[in-house]
């Protein structure tokens, strides 16, 4: 997946791993990121952040 590193995807990455720093447990990182309507999509490419509401990565986390 071709995606560009902007100050919005470094943001949103820096939210996404402090929250998981927060939770207790993956079920729970899972939940909380989807309250800032985000979700984690595991692929052959590895992890992204995508949008809950249009299914569309964000960034790369690993």
């Amino acid at each position: 997946m071709n995606l560009h590193h902007t100050d919005n995807t470094t943001e949103i990455r820096a939210l996404v791993l402090r929250e998981r720093l927060l939770a207790v447990s993956e079920r729970e990182w899972l939940h909380r990121l989807r309250g800032y309507g985000y979700a984690i999509r595991d692929t052959a490419e590895g992890r992204f952040v995508t949008s809950v509401l249009r299914d569309a990565p964000l960034c790369r986390l690993t």
